[in-house]
């Protein structure tokens, strides 16, 4: 048997975004809460209700467990469409398209549905709540090659267990983990010295 640790999907995207974040929350365990992050518990309340339903003639299932024994993946579908034979994924987000870390998150998804279903799945989609749109992602061997890429630079993060270093960029001011990665000092060796120099070497004791 495997000693290898499974992957939890959502890190794949933590990853994407920032694999500093992704350490935070999948080795150290660090969570925060910030607007962004209340504003996507919000939005996600219906979906996160497990309540299943046919809309438009397709049965929605809401919050499915997944999980792949191939790719040593686990997790969990915001929903899945069933029509027929056809099944497909479909990811909730509350804000706006950022790149493709939603992208890998959703083909991850499929992975697993498919090895848990035994049929294909080719698309899927991501709803964004900010344009109330959704977006058509096709699964191809591309983004499915990345995805499981990215997932195993997950598991080499959870093994090794270090902490990625800082980049202090446009992705960490909205971050809900920003005082704990503390990236104006992390990511400048110069700025921190000045820091412990002023506030925690000159601190009376």
């Amino acid at each position: 048997m495997s000693t290898e640790p499974i992957v939890p999907i959502a890190a794949i995207q933590h990853y994407e975004y920032c694999p500093r974040q992704c350490a935070l929350i999948h080795v150290d365990g660090v969570w925060a809460e910030n607007a962004r992050t209340i504003a996507g518990t919000r939005a996600h309340r219906r979906v996160d209700s497990g309540a299943h339903r046919r809309e438009r003639g397709v049965l929605v299932l809401r919050s499915i467990p997944l999980w792949s024994e191939a790719h040593g993946l686990s997790g969990r579908a915001d929903a899945v469409e069933v029509d027929g034979r056809s099944v497909v994924p479909v990811e909730y987000k509350h804000g706006t398209r950022h790149g493709i870390t939603a992208d890998l998150q959703l083909c991850a998804q499929a992975l697993c549905l498919e090895e848990m279903l035994g049929v294909p799945v080719r698309v899927g989609f991501i709803w964004y709540g900010g344009p109330r749109r959704r977006h058509r992602v096709e699964l191809d061997d591309e983004l499915r090659a990345q995805t499981l890429a990215t997932a195993e630079a997950v598991r080499a993060l959870l093994v090794t267990g270090r902490l990625p270093p800082a980049v202090d960029d446009r992705r960490c001011p909205p971050c809900q983990l920003r005082s704990h990665c503390l990236p104006e000092l992390c990511a400048r060796p110069e700025v921190a010295d000045r820091y412990l120099a002023a506030e925690v070497l000159t601190c009376d004791t």
